[in-house]
């Protein structure tokens, strides 16, 4: 079906949908006029007495609701999580031992730094959030991209966002960590660098919301039947596996389409790509909790693969969009305390404060307590309980009583037992003094960075140093930047040294303390740090992005460079094969409308040279044909197009004619380059695709102006 007879199916749906009911006011009165106020006269006073017109504008200046602090920009989608194998021995959450469920779920991705209307691909963490619409109840597993936080207790979590935020004087910069209050913050609170540096990996910029991992982030609790517990920690697989784009894709992409993740989620999904990740899991046995290097209830820290294997349990997969953004994915009301018999709790300190933080923003963003009736946040089953009334109230509870117990409700609604499904916390035996302090467990804050830049491939190490020396480089404060570069050479010398080397200049041998006397020498948190890393692994294979791979290419963009009388043999023998791989093609010509190809057959074009950049696209296809050759050979966007390919290390393939037009491109001087082929088989440009990049080529692009 052509994109033109789809838009009128679509727009024949939406009239169906609409039931073709006439308009009224929102108490149900028909409308006449949707386009005229009441006025006295053609030219006369608009008149109070016009309710149509005072409901419409009350309705549109109440519109907006205050948007999250954090993860203000997201997308969402439906779909559901299948079982692939009971996990009854582990816990007795039905939703993970019942293998016969199919359980729906909504998840909404995000970026936490900027405001909802920033751009899609700033350089920062991403949110992972999956609501579990169980037969038990809501389980909300609320997650990031990246498996620790910056903190390890939630008292610090206003401070650190105050710091990465806008600065207050001046609301800027938005949605960026690469200013002074932020590196202040890192540098005295070192607890942060974990998360920090993988903030400055390739995971800070993923290709798609599709093509990253997910994590639960906190060690949490398995209990089963018998009431044995189990330490474990969550972790979402994409089957698409992991990638990124550079960053100076990344800021051309914003400029380009800062729409480009949420289109991209959104059209996979249409196109019937539907997008799945595996759910894994880490099993602790609570016998083994002080056994390794570090403390499991550290959110900073997470427990490398080599030492508790990943056991993947079950799917998720995203098949629906949402009918309404607003309704569903700005109203959904995430709670890491959202949780179903056979999950718990553990002493974490910032998972015990978020505990009480989700609850009170909701209170503030959706008008009161009864933001479990929205109906994305609804339960499969009605509450049944005495809570009552409160703002925005939608249920009309029946009956005398609202009080527990009672008689003359007939004791209703009951208690459950235990083995009924009624929720028991796990009985931890809990003892000790009150104190405002924090485990020496805690205390290491170097190790598991410098293990995972020793755990980068070459590459990844290049772009992480880039990214420290590109963000430091924005501080205006030197005694920050120096402060940051000591820091940084303690992770890793190497890294150390490179960032140095990037910003002009030297890693200081120490450093000073800041002016502010309030920040004494015994309050110093580098100053408590032992000496050196430890050395507890060499490198951890699965905290590199190359860890997950996957050969599929299916939703990838693939740009056609053409112009009329392009090859039309040439062409259709490649769209074939990459369509039959559920690759995505556009035809991208110097004007859009239809051209005629050297069958004169005529083809819709899907972007000009005009609007649409090669940052958008995943690798790049010209069929040939002289005609179409000498025509784009007199573009200069043409040419700028297959140089950034070129330079974001993209798969390029031409035929033909088509060869000419490279020579006149930088590609002429990357004759050996494995990701570049004249003249091949469709099947070896398809096996670059899937290989996302070929980041052999960076080093000898550096040059390349574009």
């Amino acid at each position: 079906m052509s994109k033109k007879n789809k838009k009128l199916d679509s727009i024949s749906q939406n009239i169906q949908s609409g039931d073709q009911k006439p308009m009224t006011t929102n108490q149900g009165v028909k409308i006449n006029d949707a386009n005229n106020s009441l006025k006295a006269g053609e030219r006369g006073p608009s008149l109070l007495e016009d309710f149509i017109l005072r409901e419409k504008i009350t309705h549109f200046d109440h519109e907006r609701i205050p948007e999250r602090i954090v993860h203000a920009r997201g997308s969402g989608a439906h779909g559901y999580f299948e079982l692939y194998e009971s996990q009854k021995e582990l816990t007795k959450a039905g939703f993970l031992t019942d293998v016969g469920r199919k359980t729906p779920v909504f998840v909404r991705f995000s970026t936490v730094a900027g405001s909802k209307g920033s751009t899609d691909l700033p350089r920062d963490v991403r949110g992972f959030a999956v609501k579990f619409y169980t037969d038990e109840g809501i389980f909300d597993l609320v997650g990031n991209n990246m498996p620790i936080f910056f903190i390890q207790d939630a008292m610090k979590f206003p401070d650190l966002i105050h710091s990465v935020k806008p600065e207050p004087n001046r609301e800027i910069p938005q949605a960026a960590s690469a200013h002074d209050t932020f590196y202040d913050f890192v540098s005295h609170a070192t607890e942060t660098l974990h998360n920090q540096i993988w903030l400055m990996s390739d995971r800070a910029i993923p290709r798609s919301l599709r093509m990253m991992e997910g994590f639960g982030i906190h060690t949490f609790r398995f209990v089963n039947e018998q009431g044995k517990s189990n330490f474990v920690k969550f972790h979402w697989k994409p089957l698409l596996g992991v990638n990124s784009v550079s960053w100076d894709e990344a800021v051309k992409i914003s400029g380009a389409d800062s729409d480009f993740h949420r289109r991209d989620l959104w059209e996979a999904i249409e196109a019937g790509n539907y997008p799945q990740w595996e759910l894994g899991i880490q099993v602790i046995p609570e016998e083994d909790e002080h056994k390794f290097d570090f403390d499991i209830l550290d959110a900073t820290k997470l427990i490398p693969e080599e030492m508790v294997p990943v056991q993947r349990i079950g799917k998720l997969t995203l098949d629906r969009n949402p009918d309404n953004f607003f309704a569903e994915t700005e109203q959904v009301a995430f709670h890491p305390g959202h949780i179903v018999p056979g999950i718990d709790f553990t002493n974490d300190p910032l998972l015990q404060g978020r505990l009480f933080s989700y609850t009170d923003t909701q209170l503030s963003r959706l008008g009161g307590p009864n933001f479990h009736e929205i109906p994305i946040n609804r339960p499969l089953e009605n509450p049944h309980n005495n809570q009552r009334d409160a703002q925005m109230r939608m249920t009309i509870n029946k009956g005398q009583t609202a009080y527990f117990p009672n008689s003359i409700g007939g004791g209703c609604p009951f208690l459950s037992q235990i083995s009924e499904g009624g929720f028991s916390s796990y009985q931890e035996h809990v003892s000790g003094n009150k104190i405002r302090s924090r485990s020496s467990s805690f205390n290491d804050h170097f190790s598991q960075p410098a293990l995972f830049y020793r755990s980068l491939k070459d590459h990844e190490k290049e772009h992480l140093a880039s990214a420290y020396a590109f963000e430091l480089g924005k501080c205006t404060y030197e005694h920050i930047q120096l402060r940051m570069l000591w820091i940084v050479n303690k992770i890793d010398q190497t890294l150390g040294q490179n960032v140095a080397k990037k910003m002009g200049l030297e890693v200081p041998d120490k450093i000073d303390m800041p002016i502010n006397q309030a920040i004494g020498a015994n309050m110093d948190p580098i100053a408590q740090q032992p000496g050196d890393p430890l050395h507890y692994l060499e490198s951890s294979a699965a905290l590199s992005q190359t860890f997950l791979s996957s050969e599929d290419i299916s939703s990838r963009q693939i740009a056609f460079l053409v112009a009329p009388g392009f090859d039309h043999q040439n062409h259709m023998r490649m769209k074939d094969e990459l369509e039959r791989q559920n690759a995505v093609v556009h035809l991208i010509a110097p004007t859009g409308g239809e051209i005629t190809c050297n069958a004169q057959k005529q083809h819709k074009i899907d972007a000009t040279l005009l609007t649409t950049e090669s940052v958008l696209y995943d690798a790049l296809f010209i069929p040939g044909g002289q005609q179409a050759v000498q025509i784009l050979s007199k573009q200069g966007k043409a040419i700028k197009f297959i140089n950034e390919t070129l330079k974001h290390c993209k798969a390029i393939a031409a035929n033909n004619e088509a060869e000419s037009l490279l020579e006149m491109t930088y590609v002429k001087d990357f004759a050996e380059d494995q990701a570049i082929f004249i003249n091949k088989e469709p099947s070896e440009f398809i096996a670059a695709i899937a290989k996302h990049r070929n980041w052999k080529r960076e080093p000898k692009v550096q040059h390349i102006p574009v």
